[in-house]
């Protein structure tokens, strides 16, 4: 088998893993679409901070691995995250009743962090394929996989902590 099958086997088992865990989140933690909508919105906001810090601040870079990736951009994506989920929470509080929390807030950043996470170690596997993009559906961006590839490890990272934090 070559390398490139065994890569390819190896995303299929990530994104099969994902999404068997969203769809567990969804039935095991049964308040609609809460649980999911917040990770998402984490991840996302995790990738905007990190841009939007990142192209503003610059600075050293992180690692060889994603080399358009900065320390300033790591904290972007810390701080947007935690911005991003606090507006949600106190939009949402009439329909969920959830607060945001101090476990709220190490959920928030551990998120955000296997999010990046993630965004290093497919950008790690791009490289090693030679592909630079996966996509030209969204223009002057990466392709889809760009806009998920923290998801798909914070999903099931999410699902775990639930399983064993008792996060409401």
């Amino acid at each position: 088998m070559s390398k490139f099958n065994n890569q390819k086997i190896i995303g299929l088992f990530f994104i099969i893993i994902s999404f068997y865990t969203i769809f567990k989140i969804r039935n095991d933690f049964n308040q609609d679409y809460f649980h999911i909508l917040l990770i998402a919105i984490i991840c996302v906001s995790t990738d905007t901070g990190g841009y939007i810090f990142g192209k503003l601040l610059k600075g050293p870079k992180l690692t060889k691995l994603s080399p358009n990736k900065t320390y300033a951009g790591v904290i972007g994506s810390f701080l947007l995250s935690i911005i991003t989920t606090i507006l949600f929470f106190k939009l949402t509080l009439k329909i969920y009743n959830f607060k945001f929390t101090e476990e709220t807030f190490i959920f928030v950043l551990f998120v955000s962090l296997v999010s990046q996470i993630g965004d290093i170690i497919i950008s790690y596997f791009k490289r090693l394929s030679k592909i630079k993009d996966t996509g030209n559906i969204i223009p002057g961006h990466g392709g889809i996989l760009d806009r998920i590839d923290g998801m798909i490890f914070a999903y099931p990272f999410s699902y775990l902590v639930f399983l064993n934090w008792n996060f409401q």
